[in-house]
């Protein structure tokens, strides 16, 4: 299983932030290199993807300012600058609108300046590989009147760059209201696919818009971990609208956020820069992949390269979703999928790539909402057993523990 980061005794945001960095400190590098490679084939150099980065620092600050607090905690704890930490938040809105297509893009002067940063480069002398931008994911929400069992389930893949599995980490937290969150995420970053003591549990897939980087907004990863506060799906929503209208704040990058809830309830919701819009289920089912599927967003979407698989994952995961009532072992069953060779649900690294190049599902994650429970695939997960994951011990749990402790 991918190493445990409790930071749920901490007293403040800057602690949770230390603690969590001191423990991730050799993951943390670990992403950074990789994404200083990633951002560099497009172009853009860590230097500056970390100035870019740093442009967000007063949304941050408007969404929830002790996420702020905790990513200068976490820069303390793993030597890193805060702008690396803000780099790794922020890599969906740094990384171009083209990132999906098959354009090439100029890295010589980027990768250049990495150099001369002292940043190691993890292709070394080996060539860029387009497969490096084929990472997607597949998912599936199944709401209580679909399931097996009479509660709401999530479940999808990560597939991205095979290297990034070293950086996974599973990270215990908590939210503004005191929640316990349990996430799986790249180190550094402040969330991505999880669930809370409340049974609300979110992933991610990855969209590109037209708009991407065309203004500031709510990164993604700040946005899942702000999500991972509510406690159902109508919650969500209201957040959205909050950040959307009342804020004023929007979206910097284009994303989808599947969600179920412990009311029995799933669906997904679509951000970009011009707005949000929600998927929701058919038949009680609702699956996403890489590409929007609103009708009042499909303007947005970015050039995709030929290569992409997204349009065949969502009709494979169509076929899934019929076959109801859902279960756990479907949900496994269904992110296990090969039918579509090196591009399917389940993607394997294809063998004629480079190796340091191969994009393949680093984990799968299958969530129950109620009572909340996970269970994460560590490798491809046709090649290994989904496993239990321990979850956040509830805020109050942990503070009568402590104070037994105090006693004692």
């Amino acid at each position: 299983m991918f190493p445990c980061i409790d930071t749920l005794s901490a007293e403040s945001a800057h602690e949770r932030g230390q603690i969590y960095g001191q423990q991730a400190k050799g993951r943390i590098q670990h992403s950074v290199v990789t994404y200083a490679r990633l951002f560099a084939a497009c172009g853009i150099d860590w230097a500056s993807a970390c100035e870019r980065a740093m442009r967000f620092e007063p949304v941050i600050e408007q969404v929830d300012a002790d996420l702020m607090t905790e990513l200068r905690g976490m820069a303390q704890g793993s030597g890193q600058s805060l702008g690396s930490l803000m780099a790794l938040n922020c890599r969906t809105e740094i990384l171009p609108a083209t990132f999906f297509t098959d354009e090439p893009q100029l890295a010589h002067a980027a990768l250049a300046a990495n150099r001369a940063a002292g940043l190691p480069d993890w292709l070394a002398d080996a060539p860029w590989d387009g497969a490096l931008k084929d990472g997607e994911c597949t998912a599936m929400g199944v709401t209580a009147s679909a399931s097996q069992t009479g509660q709401a389930w999530l479940a999808q893949n990560w597939d991205w760059m095979g290297r990034q599995r070293e950086a996974l980490v599973l990270l215990h937290t908590q939210g503004p209201s005191g929640q316990s969150i349990t996430t799986l995420t790249e180190a550094g970053m402040l969330a991505k696919i999880g669930i809370n003591q409340s049974g609300f549990a979110l992933g991610l897939n990855i969209l590109r818009s037209n708009r991407d980087g065309s203004r500031l907004g709510v990164p993604v990863h700040v946005l899942l971990r702000h999500l991972l506060d509510c406690d159902s799906l109508a919650h969500a929503r209201e957040r959205l609208q909050v950040l959307q209208s009342d804020q004023g704040l929007g979206f910097g990058a284009a994303s989808n956020v599947p969600c179920a809830d412990a009311e029995g309830q799933a669906a997904c919701f679509e951000v970009s820069p011009a707005g949000w819009a929600e998927v929701t289920p058919t038949d009680g089912v609702v699956v996403h992949t890489n590409h929007f599927v609103c009708e009042s967003l499909l303007a947005e979407q970015a050039p995709m390269g030929l290569g992409l698989s997204s349009h065949n994952r969502l009709s494979t995961a169509g076929q899934h979703a019929l076959k109801t009532p859902i279960g756990q072992a479907d949900l496994e069953r269904f992110l296990r999928d090969e039918s579509d060779g090196f591009l399917s649900i389940c993607r394997s690294p294809d063998p004629s790539v480079p190796p340091e190049s191969r994009v393949e599902s680093v984990a799968g994650i299958v969530m129950q909402t109620q009572p909340p429970a996970m269970w994460v695939a560590c490798d491809v997960p046709s090649r290994v057993a989904f496993e239990s994951v321990p979850l956040a011990a509830a805020a109050n749990q942990l503070k009568g523990r402590q104070g037994q402790a105090i006693a004692a």
